[in-house]
């Protein structure tokens, strides 16, 4: 059988999109998996990494602020349609899955027009344009959150929870090795601090600006500032750093670094939450702004009506986040019940659920 994924773009929709490719070869040894990504996007390293193929698309986002940008873009998408088209045509796919991203737009729609069955997968509580624009064609379309026939027709729609990475469930909580990867202190609360795999402004602004009082707290503190913001902030925060303070660009163990969180503060990208949900991590959540159709704040409002989490708006973060987040560490009651309340949310064995769907549409077929 063949397979093609594609989307992209963001970690978000990177890794459930190998999830759903390593799910499908656990069944099917054979498998023909081809990924199709946009060009010069992230996925273009991390998937062949992965051990996948991919071809890329030179499509790209739309200028909303320069209008006169988008008639490159208008070009790069005809020519994005046309290669698609090549690809359907030569590899022969039994079924496109679209995982969201600037490249399924155009590799989806032209599996439709050569009859290939599709299968989309949405991440967020507020659908993309790319999936409402192809959810007609789609044979089945596989969510996280309730409420999406706002969206798409009730009929398509399987609740199915997002993939996510694997490895991050093979660590105990508090597991010593785990301590030991960071050299820090079993005995003290440890806060994680994540903007996603590109770093978030706000949130490092938030914690440059209250740095005093991070280091003053008898607590322990784990900072990803991601790759665009290392150098400033760790010259913000040099005379505080120490092996109570971890000031680094990227966190190759997550795994370890989630199983000794106390608390963890992020944005509230789908994926992100899903993994916080099936750790049950209790979280402070910041909405990224720049997002469409504001999907961040709907994903962490999803949580915030449960009692399942705290969010603190973009706009308000540099002022309160960081003593929000000391007050929440120093309280187990509190701590204990956002970790009871956020893992009912858990989507558990998502990747497996979704391959179900992926097999009943080939079948039917």
């Amino acid at each position: 059988m063949k397979y093609i994924i594609s989307g992209g773009g963001t970690g978000g929709h990177i890794f459930p999109a190998i999830s759903i490719a390593n799910a499908i070869k656990a069944r099917d040894e054979k498998a023909d998996i081809l990924f199709v990504g946009a060009n010069e996007r992230m996925e273009m390293e991390r998937i062949p990494k992965a051990g996948y193929p991919i071809e890329g698309l030179p499509v790209r986002g739309f200028d909303r602020k320069n209008l006169l940008k988008n008639v490159s873009v208008l070009i790069d998408l005809q020519k994005s349609i046309k290669k698609a088209k090549n690809i359907i045509r030569n590899f022969k796919p039994d079924i496109a899955i679209g995982v969201g991203g600037y490249a399924s737009a155009p590799t989806l729609r032209a599996a439709s027009k050569f009859d290939v069955p599709t299968l989309l997968q949405e991440q967020n509580s507020y659908a993309g344009v790319t999936n409402k624009m192809l959810a007609s064609k789609a044979s089945k379309i596989c969510v996280a959150y309730e409420g999406m026939e706002k969206f798409f027709p009730a009929e398509k729609i399987v609740m199915t929870g997002n993939p996510v990475r694997q490895d991050l469930f093979n660590v105990q909580p508090k597991a010593k090795e785990a301590y030991d990867f960071f050299g820090l202190n079993p005995e003290k609360k440890t806060l994680l601090i994540v903007g996603g795999s590109l770093g978030a402004k706000t949130i490092n602004q938030s914690v440059s600006a209250k740095l005093k009082a991070l280091s003053e707290s008898d607590i322990q503190v784990i900072w990803q500032t991601g790759k665009f913001y290392i150098k400033q902030m760790r010259k913000d925060a040099e005379k505080y750093i120490s092996k109570d303070f971890i000031v680094t660009d990227f966190i190759s163990r997550m795994d370890y670094a989630y199983a000794i969180a106390d608390l963890v503060i992020s944005r509230a990208g789908a994926s992100s939450i899903s993994e916080l949900c099936l750790l049950a991590k209790p979280v402070i959540l910041v909405p990224s702004p720049n997002v469409a159709e504001d999907h961040q704040t709907k994903n962490a409002m999803a949580l915030v009506n449960k009692n399942a989490a705290i969010m603190v708006r973009d706009k308000d973060a540099i002022e309160k986040l960081i003593p929000e987040a000391l007050d929440l560490i120093q309280s187990d009651k509190l701590l204990n019940d956002f970790s009871k309340n956020i893992v009912t949310l858990a989507q558990k064995d998502s990747a497996n659920r979704i391959v179900d769907e992926v097999f009943n549409i080939i079948n039917l077929k």
